[in-house]
């Protein structure tokens, strides 16, 4: 069962990319997921959205050292590539891009996993903050085919005042 997020959001998928049924995609902790339309041998790229509300302020670096942790329980090898901070002090933002060597479906797979994690306010309850994560994974082949996608996919994400209310 998906996991609901903080605070409801909108965005756009870009083209190529469908919602992934939860019954066919395994990620605990996710509330929405996509494929990409066309796998690199057998592995579709996805896209994922998780989030939580943090009490007091939210350290972005924190929550992204506790990914790369988690990661690293269940992967044979993750390698933190990049990591920056960006955004604003009132919508402060952090992006980093692990190397990660998995098995996947019992295949060994060299993946790269880009993640951005944004820290939002709600529009109903400013004092209300909630971080949500957005994940790209894909194959170390298709990653930077598909990145673009990604980066156009986060252009689009927004708080969403319509279903909150």
């Amino acid at each position: 069962m998906p996991k609901t997020l903080p605070i409801p959001l909108k965005f756009r998928l870009p083209e190529g990319w469908l919602p992934a049924r939860p019954e066919g995609f395994d990620a605990a902790g996710v509330a929405f997921a996509a494929v990409h339309s066309q796998p690199d041998t057998g592995f579709a790229a996805n896209i994922t959205i998780d989030g939580e509300v943090r009490s007091g302020p939210a350290v972005l670096d924190e929550l992204a050292d506790q990914s790369v942790e988690r990661l690293r329980e269940v992967a044979e090898s993750v390698v933190l590539a990049h990591r920056r901070e960006v955004g604003s002090a009132d919508a402060p933002a952090l992006t980093q891009r692990l190397i990660i060597s998995a098995l996947v479906d019992g295949s060994r797979r060299n993946l790269v996993q880009s993640q951005v994690y944004l820290s939002l306010s709600d529009i109903i309850d400013p004092n209300k903050r909630a971080v949500i994560r957005l994940t790209l994974t894909a194959t170390a082949d298709q990653h930077d085919v598909v990145l673009g996608d990604f980066q156009d996919f986060v252009r689009t994400v927004r708080p969403d005042a319509k279903a909150g209310g």
